[in-house]
C-alpha cells in the first residue's frame, strides 16, 4: 500500500505543477502563452504526462478556475468577517472581490470569461463555485428585508462582474474604482 500511496502523492504533485505553472504563466504572460507545450517545457514533463492528468487545456483552465473560486471565498469570507455592519459586510465583499479580480487577472478570465464546463448554481453543488456565492449572499442578506435574496445576490455579482470587467478593460474612467465600487454597495442596500 506504500507504494501505491507515494504513487498517488506523485500524481497529486503533478497535478498541482500543471495547475500552478499554468497560473503563472497566464498571469505573466496571458492565457494565448498557456499551451501544452509550453507547459510541458516548463515543468519539464511530456505532453503525455500532462494528458494523463488533463484531458485538453479546456480542462486544466477548468482545474484553475475551481481553485480560483475556493480563493474567492476565502477572500470573501474575510471580508465579510471584519464588517461592522450590514452596509460594511456588502461594501467589504465588493471591495474584496474587486481587489481579487484585479490581483488575479488571469485566474478571473478562467473563472469568469473562458468557456468551462463548471456547474453553476446546481442545487446539489457544495463546491468553491458554490461556497463563493454564498459568501456574497451572506452580504446580500443582511440588507435584503423581504426580498428573493438569491435573485439579489445574482443581480449584486453581475453588477460587480460588470464594474470589474469594464474597469479591467479601459471601458471606465480610471482611479475611481473604489468609488464605483462604495456607491454600489451603498445603493443597492438602501435600494433593499
Amino acid at each position: 500500500m506504500a507504494i501505491e500511496d507515494r504513487r498517488e502523492r506523485e500524481r497529486a504533485e503533478r497535478r498541482r505543477l500543471i495547475i500552478s505553472t499554468a497560473r503563472r504563466l497566464a498571469e505573466a504572460e496571458g492565457w494565448e502563452a498557456v499551451t501544452t507545450r509550453r507547459l510541458s517545457t516548463e515543468i519539464e514533463y511530456s505532453q503525455p504526462v500532462l494528458y494523463k492528468h488533463f484531458a485538453s487545456m479546456d480542462h486544466i483552465v477548468e482545474a484553475l478556475a475551481y481553485d480560483g473560486f475556493g480563493e474567492l471565498a476565502v477572500a470573501l469570507r474575510a471580508a465579510r468577517r471584519e464588517a461592522g455592519s450590514a452596509v460594511d459586510a456588502l461594501t467589504r465583499i465588493a471591495h474584496a472581490y474587486v481587489d481579487f479580480a484585479r490581483a488575479n487577472p488571469a485566474l478571473y478570465v478562467a473563472m469568469f470569461t473562458r468557456a468551462t464546463k463548471l456547474r453553476f448554481a446546481a442545487e446539489d453543488d457544495s463546491s468553491p463555485l458554490t461556497e463563493a456565492f454564498i459568501e456574497v449572499r451572506e452580504g446580500v442578506s443582511a440588507v435584503a428585508g423581504g426580498a428573493d435574496v438569491d435573485t439579489l445576490t445574482e443581480v449584486f455579482w453581475a453588477a460587480l462582474h460588470g464594474v470589474t470587467t469594464l474597469a479591467r478593460d479601459g471601458r471606465l474612467r480610471p482611479g475611481y474604482d473604489s468609488d464605483r465600487v462604495d456607491l454600489l454597495a451603498a445603493r443597492f442596500a438602501a435600494a433593499t
